[in-house]
Protein backbone atom coordinates (compact mmCIF):
# COMPACT_ATOMS: atom_id res chain seq x y z
CA UNK A 1 0.00 0.00 0.00
CA UNK A 2 1.25 3.53 -1.12
CA UNK A 3 0.15 6.06 1.18
CA UNK A 4 -1.36 9.39 -0.22
CA UNK A 5 -2.51 11.29 2.91
CA UNK A 6 -5.36 13.99 2.92
CA UNK A 7 -4.60 16.67 5.34
CA UNK A 8 -8.59 18.35 6.03
CA UNK A 9 -7.95 20.98 8.19
CA UNK A 10 -11.50 20.90 9.58
CA UNK A 11 -11.19 17.33 10.62
CA UNK A 12 -7.60 18.05 11.80
CA UNK A 13 -9.53 20.63 14.36
CA UNK A 14 -12.02 18.52 14.96
CA UNK A 15 -9.63 16.43 16.45
CA UNK A 16 -7.49 18.68 18.10
CA UNK A 17 -4.28 17.89 16.16
CA UNK A 18 -2.14 20.31 14.74
CA UNK A 19 -0.35 20.22 11.46
CA UNK A 20 2.92 18.84 13.25
CA UNK A 21 1.09 16.23 14.46
CA UNK A 22 -0.46 15.37 11.43
CA UNK A 23 3.15 14.91 9.13
CA UNK A 24 4.81 13.23 11.98
CA UNK A 25 1.99 10.74 11.70
CA UNK A 26 2.17 10.88 7.79
CA UNK A 27 5.82 10.10 8.25
CA UNK A 28 5.24 6.85 10.71
CA UNK A 29 2.97 5.65 8.00
CA UNK A 30 5.64 6.07 4.95
CA UNK A 31 3.24 8.64 3.36
CA UNK A 32 4.35 9.56 0.12
CA UNK A 33 2.17 12.50 -0.85
CA UNK A 34 -0.08 15.23 1.34
CA UNK A 35 -2.88 17.03 -0.27
CA UNK A 36 -4.08 20.03 1.77
CA UNK A 37 -7.65 20.72 1.63
CA UNK A 38 -9.30 23.43 3.39
CA UNK A 39 -12.99 24.83 2.96
CA UNK A 40 -13.80 27.33 5.25
CA UNK A 41 -10.28 30.02 6.16
CA UNK A 42 -9.29 32.59 4.04
CA UNK A 43 -6.63 32.48 1.46
CA UNK A 44 -3.96 33.90 3.76
CA UNK A 45 -4.34 31.29 6.35
CA UNK A 46 -4.44 28.48 3.75
CA UNK A 47 -1.02 30.02 2.23
CA UNK A 48 0.48 30.47 6.02
CA UNK A 49 -0.38 26.52 6.34
CA UNK A 50 1.41 25.54 3.17
CA UNK A 51 4.25 27.24 4.18
CA UNK A 52 4.25 25.77 7.37
CA UNK A 53 3.41 22.22 5.73
CA UNK A 54 6.25 22.18 3.59
CA UNK A 55 8.88 23.10 6.30
CA UNK A 56 7.71 19.70 7.76
CA UNK A 57 7.36 17.82 4.90
CA UNK A 58 9.26 16.88 1.96
CA UNK A 59 7.36 14.93 0.30
CA UNK A 60 4.83 15.52 -2.56
CA UNK A 61 2.30 18.77 -1.08
CA UNK A 62 -0.56 18.87 -2.83
CA UNK A 63 -2.97 21.81 -2.71
CA UNK A 64 -6.77 21.23 -2.81
CA UNK A 65 -8.21 23.38 -5.35
CA UNK A 66 -6.46 26.71 -4.72
CA UNK A 67 -4.31 26.75 -7.51
CA UNK A 68 -3.75 30.24 -7.06
CA UNK A 69 -1.39 28.63 -4.05
CA UNK A 70 0.73 26.29 -6.62
CA UNK A 71 4.08 28.17 -5.73
CA UNK A 72 4.08 26.48 -2.11
CA UNK A 73 2.98 23.13 -3.59
CA UNK A 74 4.34 20.60 -6.32
CA UNK A 75 0.83 20.40 -7.73
CA UNK A 76 -3.12 20.95 -7.74
CA UNK A 77 -6.17 18.13 -6.71
CA UNK A 78 -9.27 19.50 -8.70
CA UNK A 79 -13.14 18.12 -8.61
CA UNK A 80 -14.99 17.62 -11.04
CA UNK A 81 -17.00 21.19 -10.86
CA UNK A 82 -13.60 22.45 -10.94
CA UNK A 83 -12.67 21.56 -14.18
CA UNK A 84 -15.54 22.18 -15.64
CA UNK A 85 -15.34 26.08 -13.89
CA UNK A 86 -12.35 26.50 -15.67
CA UNK A 87 -13.63 25.82 -18.99
CA UNK A 88 -16.74 23.19 -20.18
CA UNK A 89 -14.14 21.85 -22.53
CA UNK A 90 -12.27 19.72 -20.13
CA UNK A 91 -9.24 19.13 -22.70
CA UNK A 92 -9.17 23.23 -22.53
CA UNK A 93 -9.56 23.19 -19.28
CA UNK A 94 -6.60 21.13 -18.50
CA UNK A 95 -4.38 23.30 -20.90
CA UNK A 96 -5.27 26.51 -18.95
CA UNK A 97 -4.84 25.21 -16.05
CA UNK A 98 -1.07 24.29 -17.10
CA UNK A 99 -0.72 27.63 -18.67
CA UNK A 100 -1.36 28.75 -14.90
CA UNK A 101 0.50 26.33 -12.97
CA UNK A 102 2.97 25.46 -14.80
CA UNK A 103 3.98 21.90 -16.96
CA UNK A 104 6.38 21.05 -13.99
CA UNK A 105 3.06 20.80 -11.50
CA UNK A 106 1.01 17.62 -10.63
CA UNK A 107 -2.86 17.84 -11.23
CA UNK A 108 -5.21 15.12 -9.65
CA UNK A 109 -8.65 15.04 -10.46
CA UNK A 110 -11.48 13.74 -8.84
CA UNK A 111 -13.42 10.58 -10.55
CA UNK A 112 -16.41 9.03 -9.53
CA UNK A 113 -17.52 6.20 -12.35
CA UNK A 114 -16.20 4.99 -15.77
CA UNK A 115 -17.45 8.08 -17.88
CA UNK A 116 -15.21 10.37 -15.42
CA UNK A 117 -12.55 7.99 -16.06
CA UNK A 118 -12.48 8.04 -19.89
CA UNK A 119 -12.63 11.43 -20.17
CA UNK A 120 -9.83 11.62 -17.57
CA UNK A 121 -7.62 9.18 -19.64
CA UNK A 122 -7.96 12.10 -22.73
CA UNK A 123 -6.20 14.32 -20.22
CA UNK A 124 -2.78 15.64 -19.61
CA UNK A 125 -2.37 15.07 -15.81
CA UNK A 126 -0.36 12.83 -13.24
CA UNK A 127 -3.23 11.31 -11.23
CA UNK A 128 -7.07 10.42 -10.75
CA UNK A 129 -9.21 9.85 -7.37
CA UNK A 130 -11.67 7.97 -7.25
CA UNK A 131 -14.18 7.10 -4.82
CA UNK A 132 -15.70 7.37 -2.62
CA UNK A 133 -15.12 3.69 -1.87
CA UNK A 134 -17.31 3.90 1.82
CA UNK A 135 -19.87 6.87 3.26
CA UNK A 136 -18.10 9.03 4.86
CA UNK A 137 -18.80 12.13 6.98
CA UNK A 138 -17.20 14.27 4.91
CA UNK A 139 -18.60 13.58 1.75
CA UNK A 140 -21.93 12.51 2.74
CA UNK A 141 -23.33 13.24 -0.75
CA UNK A 142 -21.09 10.81 -2.36
CA UNK A 143 -21.78 7.85 -4.30
CA UNK A 144 -20.28 4.94 -3.02
CA UNK A 145 -18.58 2.82 -5.19
CA UNK A 146 -17.63 0.13 -2.50
CA UNK A 147 -16.25 -2.96 -4.05
CA UNK A 148 -16.54 -1.86 -7.92
CA UNK A 149 -13.89 0.96 -7.41
CA UNK A 150 -11.42 -1.60 -7.71
CA UNK A 151 -12.46 -2.52 -11.21
CA UNK A 152 -13.39 0.84 -12.32
CA UNK A 153 -9.74 1.60 -11.62
CA UNK A 154 -9.04 -0.65 -14.07
CA UNK A 155 -10.18 1.50 -16.57
CA UNK A 156 -7.53 4.11 -15.86
CA UNK A 157 -4.37 4.93 -18.07
CA UNK A 158 -3.37 6.89 -14.82
CA UNK A 159 -2.50 5.92 -11.63
CA UNK A 160 -5.32 5.71 -9.09
CA UNK A 161 -5.73 7.15 -5.50
CA UNK A 162 -8.73 5.24 -3.68
CA UNK A 163 -11.01 7.89 -1.97
CA UNK A 164 -13.51 7.96 0.44
CA UNK A 165 -13.81 5.38 3.83
CA UNK A 166 -10.70 4.13 2.64
CA UNK A 167 -8.75 2.31 5.69
CA UNK A 168 -5.15 1.15 6.24
CA UNK A 169 -5.30 -2.47 5.50
CA UNK A 170 -8.00 -2.60 2.25
CA UNK A 171 -6.71 -4.54 -0.51
CA UNK A 172 -7.23 -3.01 -4.27
CA UNK A 173 -5.22 -4.58 -7.25
CA UNK A 174 -5.89 -1.68 -9.73
CA UNK A 175 -5.13 1.00 -7.03
CA UNK A 176 -2.04 2.94 -6.88
CA UNK A 177 -2.46 4.92 -3.86
CA UNK A 178 -4.54 4.78 -0.21
CA UNK A 179 -5.98 8.33 0.32
CA UNK A 180 -6.95 8.12 4.06
CA UNK A 181 -7.75 11.32 6.00
CA UNK A 182 -8.37 11.45 8.98
CA UNK A 183 -8.44 7.89 9.47
CA UNK A 184 -4.62 8.01 10.02
CA UNK A 185 -5.11 9.39 13.52
CA UNK A 186 -7.23 6.58 14.61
Amino acid sequence: MRLYALCDRDALRSREVDLENFVEIVKKHNGEIIQYRNKHDDIAAIKNDLITLRALWDGFLIINDYYELIPFCDGVHIGQEDLYAIDTNPLRAITILKTVIGNDKIIGLSTHNLKEIEIANALDINYIGLGAYRATVTKSEAKVLGESLDELASHSKHPVGAIGGVNMDDIFKHVTYHVIGSGLLE
